[in-house]
């Protein structure tokens, strides 16, 4: 029997949706990114761990962002074919990826689990930790606790947009909003109170992980679109094939940040040892730690922009699969509207406040040095956040229609080709600055890109002439003539008009 528990997607106002779904998956993903957020912002202002703890932080970040790209491509592939499945009323295809996407979140994060254990040190040494002795020591103690929590940390966010698709963006909210409370209480207890130092942020984080997964396996047992049962379990190649590839892109966004931050972390060690200060070993650390606060606040915004847009994926997957291509044209330029919207917001507030943001990261018992090159860092690596934003949302959107292998694409040349490459090249010529230099030039070098498909895109979701002109025509035969009204009411009562227009 075709289920139609989610048909509410092809007939609710768009606005209400796209702030139903929305909502909930930016504080889900802000939620998400806050885990490692917090923890810097009180490692950076305990006094006994300052720019070390800082730049050790910055080091292990790209570490945690791997397991949150593995569990982000296996759920929202698993959310987009999902939600396309039930809008094509295919429950079995469902509640099999739903069961298919929690196995391998599992043996996935196991794996990388037992990866990272096993090369802890040159693991930490590939991602710029040797910048000094204190910052590599400082970064192995709080590298060894986090790994702990990868199995829950990949399994909670691979859940989470799966809730989503199955009509609960709310609780999967607050799942991830459990876990980061109790992180953001037990830090300051654990660094401060027991003085446990880059331990104490760590396991502080990991128990949030634990609770957050916990929740998430209480809500599969009562799903409401989906019913799982033993068969569900069962890995399914040609499923994987189908979802998976869905999730691409989300996969791609987050590892190539995990890619770009290995090259400027190696690109800030080398040349950082060239500059008349931070050449200085007591100041070697502060480039790293001031470049990864500065990626913190990036990834702020944009887990709000990836939130806008995710959020969005259970409804264009659904009006998509059940023909609605108006609607999810709609949708797209609302999208569009928001993320030049979020960018010009935060814009402002890393050209006109970029002090205030700094604080937040303990810039007061920190080197003049320090604040210099923190206030030029905002200024210049930030300036295209609204280029930035809605790369981001057209990436992600084209993963919504179904389109993985554009997406893909688009995804491989922002993060890989131009984040990466200008990362590495850039500094060749202006040194520290050509790290700072790379993330403007590649957000506006991808949207020259980006602002072609979009167009055609748009184009694609218009309704044909031809189409227009058919439902037109239907709509005048299916309207009886005035002189006939009275003799076919009788027979056409109860008989649905205009049943071939969507």
């Amino acid at each position: 029997m075709e289920n139609r528990s989610n048909a509410f997607m092809e007939t609710e106002s768009i606005g209400k949706l796209m702030t139903r779904y929305a909502v909930p998956c930016v504080i889900s993903l802000l939620v998400a990114a806050l885990y490692n957020i917090v923890d810097q912002i009180f490692i950076a202002n305990a006094s006994y761990l300052g720019s070390y703890g800082n730049a050790a932080n910055t080091v292990v970040f790209p570490l945690t962002v791997v397991a949150l790209a593995l569990g982000v491509m296996i759920g929202d592939g698993g959310c987009a074919f999902v939600s396309l499945s039930l809008g094509r009323g295919k429950t079995e295809d469902a509640h099999r990826t739903v069961g298919n996407a929690v196995v391998l979140s599992v043996i996935v994060s196991l794996l990388l689990t037992v990866v990272y254990f096993g090369f802890q040190a040159p693991i930490l040494t590939m991602f710029g930790g040797r910048v000094n002795a204190e910052t590599f020591a400082y970064a192995q103690e709080y590298f060894f606790w986090i790994c702990w929590g990868v199995p829950f940390y990949m399994f909670g966010q691979a859940m989470n947009p799966i809730i989503r698709s199955d009509g609960s963006p709310k609780y999967a909210m607050i799942s991830t909003l459990a876990g980061a409370l109790v992180n953001l209480i037990l830090d300051p207890l654990f660094i401060f109170g027991f003085h446990w130092g880059m331990r104490g942020a760590a396991i502080a984080t990991v128990i949030g992980q634990v609770i957050t997964a916990v929740l998430a396996i209480l809500y599969l047992g009562r799903m409401k679109a989906i019913r799982l049962n033993r068969s569900s379990f069962h890995l399914s190649g040609r499923l994987m094939r189908q979802f998976l590839p869905l999730g691409i892109c989300s996969f791609l966004s987050q590892i190539s940040l995990v890619a770009a931050m290995a090259a400027i972390n190696n690109m800030i060690q080398r040349y950082g040892a060239l500059d008349p200060i931070f050449g200085q070993p007591q100041y070697a650390q502060i480039p790293m730690a001031v470049v990864g606060i500065v990626m913190k606040f990036f990834q702020i915004v944009i887990s709000i922009s990836v939130g806008m847009a995710a959020g969005c994926i259970p409804i264009v997957g659904y009006n998509r699969g059940a023909g609605r291509q108006d609607r999810a044209r709609t949708i797209l330029l609302r999208l569009l509207a928001g993320q030049v919207v979020l960018g010009a917001l935060a814009l402002v507030l890393v050209e006109v406040f970029p002090e205030t943001l700094i604080s937040i990261f303990g810039a007061a018992s920190e080197s003049v040095y320090y604040t210099e090159f923190a206030l030029k860092s905002f200024r210049i690596y930030l300036c295209m956040m609204v280029l930035a934003c809605v790369n981001k949302a057209t990436f992600i959107y084209l993963q919504a229609l179904g389109k993985a292998l554009i997406s893909t694409l688009l995804s491989l040349i922002r993060e890989l080709i131009f984040g990466v490459g200008l990362a590495l090249l850039l500094p060749v010529f202006f040194g520290l600055d050509g790290i700072l230099y790379s993330m403007p030039v590649s957000d506006a070098l991808t949207f020259m890109i980006s602002a072609g498909v979009i167009a055609v895109t748009l184009n694609a979701l218009k309704p044909k002439k031809e189409e227009i002109a058919n439902d037109k025509q239907q709509n005048c035969n299916d309207q009886p003539s005035v002189r006939q009204r009275g003799t076919d009411r009788r027979e056409t009562a109860g008989s649905p008009a205009g049943d071939s227009v969507l």
